[in-house]
């Protein structure tokens, strides 16, 4: 078996993908928005600080699948 070295040196030379700025933004807000759940269900509801941690991580996990389902989706269509 041989590998052709011409598709190693142009995927060893391109660029790496950049993250935009859009998508900076959207992970800064939706980090706001756990750490405010969090403190929400903390502080005014007066849920114990497990069951608040609990709680917004699970709210971050199922984030994070969701992402993680449109990216796959968009790539494929590519």
């Amino acid at each position: 078996m041989t590998v052709d070295r011409e598709v190693i040196a142009q995927h060893e030379q391109a660029p790496p993908d950049e993250v935009s700025r859009a998508t900076v933004i959207a992970y800064a807000v939706a980090a706001t928005l756990l750490l405010g759940w969090f403190l929400f269900g903390w502080l005014v509801l007066r849920q114990g600080f497990v069951d608040s941690v609990g709680e917004s991580a699970g709210a971050g996990f199922a984030l994070l699948l969701v992402v993680s389902v449109i990216g796959t989706v968009r790539r494929s269509r590519r």
